[in-house]
């Protein structure tokens, strides 16, 4: 929508600028006839019209697409127009005259004031302070050097400062001379061995209408290029001339291009579709002409204001030794770079001119292919363009400083590369690093930042500053912490971590085999236990089961029997800690059987083999070799037995599924066990819990070094 949007409001506003009577006679956008670009035929591009059926009432389709077009034509023939005639107009150099005349006059007022007799005998005399200076200092060479350039600057001074800017702004000048050479190049490219400035732009212009606007509207109008078929182009560019829609369509009918006259009368989609290709083009185009522009116009300023620099170097700065001697310097040499700027430049837009005549000489009615390529070369153009500009100021830089070296007396380096800079070339360094406007920015950026009212706006201060954002943050905590004592976002924290403790704390306590009841020993281990794994320290666990209602001596038993288990837990990395866990609870459970507590070191040992037992892998029973199974039923009551039975190959050859069987099997047998100690808590089930427990010890310590146990693989 946008692509076809923007073209429309281009075209209505091209269509409002016509007069009304040119409007209803069918020609072209007579707002642009003041530009006065003609294409090869001698027709005005302003006078280009699309001709088609505009329809009728018993044909609104046509009427529709006929809007569409004329809009899309308007929009795209400004957009071309503007194109052509700021190549044009911009290498005419009519935009220099403009000024001219006051450029001069302020040239002439400023040598007026400055280059007085005064001024010159104190800056000789400054001059000759340094030739005596370095005739002291026994630096021959470098007095004679200043000599030199003082005598340089004497005998050239009041031919520049007679006429200040005549090298600049006269027909002669370097930039119409610069100008010129481009064109004497381009015409030679083109086949032209006696070129005319003039009459060469208006060719280059008529050249560009041809092949960016003639033709691709021919194509887009009547369905291929008109101008191919014998007597047809002159009867198209009759008709367009005489403005008549019809009598356009007539003319080639009449000529025998009688599919150009069905195109015309039959519009189609399609047409539209092949307009907003052209828009797109010609949108390139219009940026190659405004970059090509901007260069040379920058260009022609640039010598501009090295000419008015150059007034205080012939007047008294090139007499100077050192920074001011180099400030002439740069400023002369600037001068002449830009007319070789606006040479390159020119030749540069030449040899692309010609580029694209061949192209659309050689396309044989593939003339939108190579509209869109040429396009496609524009945007590499543009870009060919840029690093042109930069290699000529990179050479601009690098002549300046070997002047400004050998004006000194200073070698430029070794074996004359040039490494070298001389004094007041200080700038040729800063042109890759950061120059004075971008300090300037970065200094406004810095007082906005640091403004109260900035501060209020994004509720920080300086926020603009790295880690703007924590540093506000932190100092937001140290402000509650010096109010309350506590940070506000510490207290939210733990609140939100007080209610994860106390939901996962709930949800053992439904689990759990003991009851709902908070004085059950397996009750409140459970609890503990999922408070703990919840990621609760231990020292806020109880707090979190006596806020629910737990009774702070049933949680101090809890935990006084949970650190008895950690402090019989093996250490050894090679043994699977849920299983050492478990083992260690058990144990502290048959120690500790007929003491007070001993129903919450039974608890704690339920809880930790469930802990383990939820951590045994299940097997794919499909892959359980039973007969490996079977063996080890048969020996794990006893680890020498096992170990004899069963060599670490084939531990390792084992499938995975079969160690993991094991595993699982002892992990339900336990905790089923488990339980019915739990229920009843005599010696036969305590007594069977440890046999369980210590079978799966014995599998643990034998397949743990082997890093393929039934737990860990």
């Amino acid at each position: 929508m946008l692509a076809l949007l923007v073209p429309v409001l281009v075209g209505l506003v091209a269509t409002a600028q016509s007069d009304v009577s040119a409007a209803a006679a069918g020609r072209g956008n007579a707002g642009l006839s003041w530009m006065n670009i003609k294409d090869t035929a001698g027709v005005r591009l302003s006078d280009y019209a699309f001709t088609t059926n505009n329809g009728s009432l018993l044909h609104p389709d046509n009427t529709a697409l006929a809007l569409v077009l004329q809009l899309e034509f308007s929009g795209w023939l400004v957009i071309v127009t503007t194109a052509i005639w700021i190549i044009g107009y911009v290498l005419s150099f009519q935009w220099l005259d403009l000024f001219s005349t006051a450029l001069q006059g302020v040239a002439d007022a400023l040598t007026g004031t400055i280059a007085t007799p005064i001024m010159l005998m104190t800056a000789a005399a400054i001059g000759a302070f340094f030739v005596g200076w370095f005739v002291v200092r026994g630096r021959p060479a470098k007095a004679t050097a200043q000599v030199v350039t003082m005598l340089a600057v004497a005998v050239a001074g009041p031919m520049f400062l007679a006429e200040p800017l005549a090298d600049v702004l006269s027909s002669h000048g370097l930039l119409s001379e610069g100008r010129d050479l481009g064109i004497s190049v381009a015409a030679g490219l083109n086949g032209n061995s006696t070129p005319n400035p003039t009459q060469l732009v208006a060719s280059m212009q008529g050249t560009m209408a041809d092949n960016f606007a003639r033709l691709p509207l021919q194509v887009w109008n009547f369905g291929h290029v008109v101008d191919d078929q014998p007597g047809c182009g002159a009867a198209w560019s009759a008709g367009v001339s005489a403005g008549k829609a019809d009598s356009l369509k007539e003319n080639l009918k009449h000529c025998g291009d009688t599919y150009a006259h069905a195109t015309a009368m039959n519009p189609g989609a399609g047409q539209i579709a092949t307009g907003l290709i052209l828009l797109i083009c010609g949108t390139v185009l219009v940026l190659f002409a405004a970059y090509l522009a901007i260069r040379v116009i920058w260009a022609a300023l640039d010598t501009v204001y090295h000419g008015f620099m150059s007034i205080f170097g012939f007047a008294a700065g090139g007499f100077v030794y050192g920074p001011t001697q180099t400030f002439l310097i740069r400023n002369i040499v600037d001068g002449f770079i830009a007319a070789a700027r606006m040479a390159v430049y020119t030749i540069f837009l030449g040899v692309y001119v010609l580029f694209l005549g061949n192209l659309f000489r050689q396309a044989h009615g593939q003339v939108m292919a190579i509209f869109v390529i040429g396009g496609l070369v524009e945007i590499v153009a543009i870009l060919q363009l840029r690093r042109l500009s930069n290699g000529l100021n990179r050479g601009n830089e690098w002549i300046a400083n070997r002047f400004a070296l050998a004006t000194q007396g200073v070698r430029g380096g070794a074996g004359g590369s040039g490494s070298g800079t001389a004094l007041g070339m200080g700038e040729h360094g800063a042109s890759r690093g950061m120059g004075v406007g971008s300090i300037a920015a970065l200094a406004a950026i810095s007082t906005i930042d640091s403004n109260p009212l900035t501060g209020w706006i994004f509720q920080a201060r300086s926020p603009l500053q790295y880690m703007a954002r924590r540093r506000q943050h932190a100092e937001r905590i140290n402000a509650d912490l010096a109010i309350s004592g506590w940070p506000m976002e510490q207290q939210r924290r733990l609140e939100l971590d007080r209610q994860g403790y106390e939901y996962a704390a709930e949800r053992r306590r439904r689990r759990s085999r003991g009851g709902m009841g908070l004085d059950n020993a397996l009750t409140v281990a459970e609890m503990l236990d999922g408070v703990i794994k919840a990621g609760a320290p231990s020292a806020n666990a109880g707090s979190v089961l006596e806020a629910i209602g737990v009774d702070r001596r049933s949680i101090n038993r809890a935990l006084r029997v949970m650190e008895d288990m950690r402090g019989d837990t093996s250490v050894n990395p090679f043994f699977y800690q849920p299983l050492q866990k478990a083992a260690a609870a058990v144990h502290t459970a048959a120690a500790r059987h007929n003491s007070p507590d001993a129903a919450a070191y039974q608890a704690q040992a339920v809880v930790s083999i469930g802990s383990w037992r939820g951590k045994c892998p299940l097997p794919m029973m499909e892959n359980v070799e039973m007969d490996f199974v079977n063996r080890v039923h048969g020996v794990w009551d006893s680890p020498i037995n096992l170990r004899n039975a069963v060599t670490d190959a084939e531990w390792l050859s084992v499938h995975p599924d079969t160690l993991r069987y094991l595993g699982h099997e002892l992990g339900e047998q336990a905790r089923d066990s488990g339980y019915r100690f739990w229920a009843t808590p005599d010696d036969h089930h305590l007594r069977d819990l440890q046999n369980i427990v210590e079978r799966a010890h014995n599998l643990d310590m034998i397949t743990g070094p082997l890093g393929r146990g039934p737990w860990t693989y």
